[in-house]
């Protein structure tokens, strides 16, 4: 009788777990494929934008681009057409109710009640939140003191000036301790004091941990404010992004720019035109154009890193030099690149 060989037992090969693919944490706001039409006019075009918890977003664009539609459907007063929109991982049109708590909502024109005092608006708005007794008063308290409302607590709220009627607007936004503010052209009608005043009390909200997003047409104002920006012209999403990715990809394309000034005394006025004489044809110069005084700002050929030649030159020249620096693209020139003035 012959033995059976002995076969051993079969193992079955070892397959490493499955890698658990990385996920972006939850966004403040995100919004895919979003597009809103009223009667035939596409307000809104398959916007896709992403705003992360914490960071102030500036939304700019020319008048009717879409920004006061984004803002509207993100607060849950308008219904999209298409596409998602989500505030804090929740779809703001299958639980617009469990959306509200998370944002405070200030529209461009604000609705406040002429006949009623400071105080009783923010307890009529307390209430509508279900704010009672102590809670409610501490809260009003709260408010009223970070937008430096509390001398003007008994006022009438017909006798508040523009600016601290949009601190009371801010302050009742502000009740129910919101995620995420969305601010729709805040600061418009502002004298430059009250600018100031609502700059510093935006920069106390992000120090917060407010996610805000302003809507706005003061370029340098949400420079100052934002720390990133979305750019849309006729509902769609041109750009968006941190505010020093835009600068710096419009610096890549349109090359690094100096700013060379000289003085006038004693050269007979020649300056300026001296400048523009002295670089025109340039290999290192793409362009240059006057910018004020004594002032010429050239821009240099993509590659050219060594600005070293141009105070050589203007030296040599038997120009007074006092100033060379290279200049920082404004937001105003991002915007003016990006877009072409056009609305829906």
């Amino acid at each position: 009788m012959t033995d059976t060989p002995q076969v051993p037992p079969q193992v079955p090969p070892q397959v490493p777990p499955p890698v658990a693919a990385a996920s972006l944490p939850v966004a403040a706001i995100q919004t895919i494929g979003l597009t809103k039409v009223y009667r035939g006019v596409v307000a809104l075009a398959d916007l896709d934008l992403r705003i992360e918890k914490g960071d102030a977003f500036g939304f700019i664009g020319p008048n009717g681009a879409g920004k006061s539609t984004t803002i509207k459907i993100l607060s849950t007063l308008v219904r999209p057409s298409g596409g998602r929109a989500e505030v804090c991982g929740v779809d703001v049109t299958q639980r617009p109710d469990a959306v509200k708590p998370l944002i405070g909502y200030m529209p461009d024109v604000l609705g406040i009640y002429d006949d009623m005092l400071v105080q009783e608006y923010l307890e009529f708005f307390a209430a509508a939140y279900r704010m009672r007794g102590l809670t409610r008063a501490k809260k009003i308290d709260e408010v009223l003191e970070l937008v430096d409302l509390t001398g003007k607590r008994m006022e009438p709220v017909k006798g508040l000036s523009r600016g601290m009627g949009q601190r009371l607007g801010l302050a009742r936004c502000l009740l129910h301790d919101p995620a995420v503010l969305l601010l729709d052209e805040p600061a418009a009608g502002l004298d430059p004091r009250a600018r100031i005043e609502f700059k510093e009390l935006i920069q106390e909200l992000r120090r917060q941990g407010k996610t805000i997003v302003i809507s706005s047409h003061i370029l340098s104002e949400i420079g100052e404010m934002c720390n990133t920006i979305g750019i849309i012209e006729r509902g769609k999403l041109l750009f968006s992004g941190p505010i020093t990715e835009a600068k710096r990809r419009l610096g890549q394309e349109q090359g690094r720019v100096v700013c060379v000034r000289v003085t006038e005394e004693g050269d007979d006025g020649r300056s300026t035109t001296a400048l523009l004489d002295l670089f025109r044809g340039h290999p290192d110069v793409a362009a240059q154009r006057e910018g004020g005084r004594g002032e010429v700002l050239i821009r240099l050929r993509d590659g050219v890193v060594d600005t070293s030649f141009l105070a050589r030159d203007v030296v040599r020249a038997g120009l007074h030099l006092i100033h060379l620096a290279e200049t920082e693209m404004s937001l105003e020139d991002v915007f003016m690149h990006v877009t072409k003035g056009q609305v829906a």
